[in-house]
Formats: structure tokens, sequence, C-alpha cells
């Protein structure tokens, strides 16, 4: 099993990303450090240059390898395609752009075919940490159930890191720990070397809402995005202040 991260997505360039490793840096070190997860959204249509509300949200294409100029990060691309067009071309066209320093990739995706994945990341030529997305879209596709979950994720044993339960989906909507923990629990229990993380809601006032779930997983990964906005909209910037507050927080909360 990697080791657990804390997770900041939408970076746009690599001084933020240098300014939160500093204070990661500055925290008491343990035996078992969590990393920075460094995460950059890409998705179908910004690959591809098509219209879409996000253009302005994303870094273009050429500027991600520059955010992932730290190797002191795991610098994840987040890709987006629920449609699933054709999954395999353009998630290696996507890893391309992330450069020398591209470490991890997230399938914000619902349920895509493995073998596809599979190809993008032999065509990648380096090794490449991989988290799956279980978002709203997935679990209503598995009708809620968390063995049908479980069940499903089995395709992916052999290619996937960690896998990502996130009702939210990047919109600040405020995660429900208890009703995470079945699902969490059914995939530990079928799948018990990979990763577990959890997002939704996560902010600098709101690091409660990981708590009923640090006491049976302690390991547990964790993201945030809306709300490291006063907005809580991902369309807009992130408050670089709000997201110290929360790494701040996140450290002295998680074991």
């Amino acid at each position: 099993m990697r080791p657990p991260y804390i997770g900041i997505t939408d970076f746009m360039n690599v001084e933020q990303v240098n300014a939160m490793l500093e204070i990661m840096k500055a925290h008491p070190k343990s035996l078992r450090p969590r990393r920075l997860h460094v995460g950059v959204m890409m998705s179908y249509k910004t690959l591809n240059g098509l219209p879409t509300k996000w253009s302005a949200a994303f870094p273009r294409n050429e500027d991600v390898a520059a955010i992932f100029g730290n190797a002191a990060a795991m610098n994840c691309l987040h890709y987006a395609d629920y449609d699933a067009v054709d999954v395999a071309a353009n998630l290696a066209r996507a890893i391309g752009f992330g450069g020398n320093g591209i470490t991890a990739l997230q399938l914000d995706m619902a349920w895509p075919n493995p073998d596809h994945i599979s190809k993008a990341l032999e065509a990648a030529g380096k090794e490449i940490e991989l988290i799956v997305q279980v978002g709203k879209h997935a679990i209503e596709e598995a009708q809620g159930d968390a063995q049908e979950i479980a069940r499903r994720l089995r395709a992916y044993e052999k290619i996937a890191h960690h896998v990502l339960l996130d009702k939210s989906m990047g919109k600040g909507l405020g995660m429900d720990a208890t009703g995470l923990l079945p699902f969490l629990r059914a995939i530990r229990d079928t799948l018990p070397d990979i990763g577990l993380v959890a997002a939704g809601g996560l902010g600098p006032t709101s690091m409660d809402l990981v708590v009923p779930l640090l006491e049976e997983f302690p390991d547990i990964s964790i993201d945030a995005q809306g709300k490291l906005r006063p907005s809580g909209n991902a369309l807009e910037p992130i408050d670089w202040n709000m997201a110290t507050g929360y790494l701040t927080a996140a450290l002295r909360l998680l074991p």
C-alpha cells in the first residue's frame, strides 16, 4: 500500500506547490509521513480544445508539466470524462502533457474500461500511481450497493493504487462520513492492499467531517477542492490562505 496523502486540487503554478510543501516540511515528522497530493485538472474537452466553462478554471495543457516541477510532491493529473470518449488515446495524450514530473493519475470517470486505462498507462512508459474515483455517477450506476462497488473495483486491482470516494465531485458538498463507512469497509475487505481516499466539503473549518472515519481507517487519504474558495465555486481560483488553513488543520488532525 502506498503512503497516505493530503490532497489539494486546482494548483495553477509550481510556486503554489512549493509554498504548500514548505508547510509540510515545517510540520513535525511522523513515522509514516503523509505526502502532498498536487491535483491538476484536465478534461476531455480542455484536452481537445473544445468549448467548456472549465477552460478558464483549468491550466492550459502546455502549462501542466511546469506545475509538476517539484519532485517532492505527488504530482497528480485529474482527468475528467464521464462520456468515456476514446479513453486509451486521449488519456495517453493527457498523461503526456504531465511531462517528466507527473507521478499519479486520478480517473474522474464512471467505471472506465480497465483495458483502456492499462493501454494508456503502458504508453506513458513510466510508473504512474493510479487513483480510481468512485463519485456520484459511479455510485448511482452500482445502485448505491457497497458490495457491488467493491466487486466492480476488482477489475482495476492490477492497475489501481487508491480508490477515492467522493459524492461531492469538487462541488464542496459536505461529506457524509457515516454513510461512507459501509463502502470503505466493503472495499477494504475485497481489496485489502488498496489505499482509501475520502473527499467532499473538506476545508479549513470543516475537517471535523472526516473524524468519524479515522478510528477505523487511520491511514485514509483526503482531498479538497471546492471548499478552498470563499464562494465554494470551483470555477474561481483557490484562496491560498484557505488552502494553508486546510493543510495545517489536516496535518494536526490526521494520524
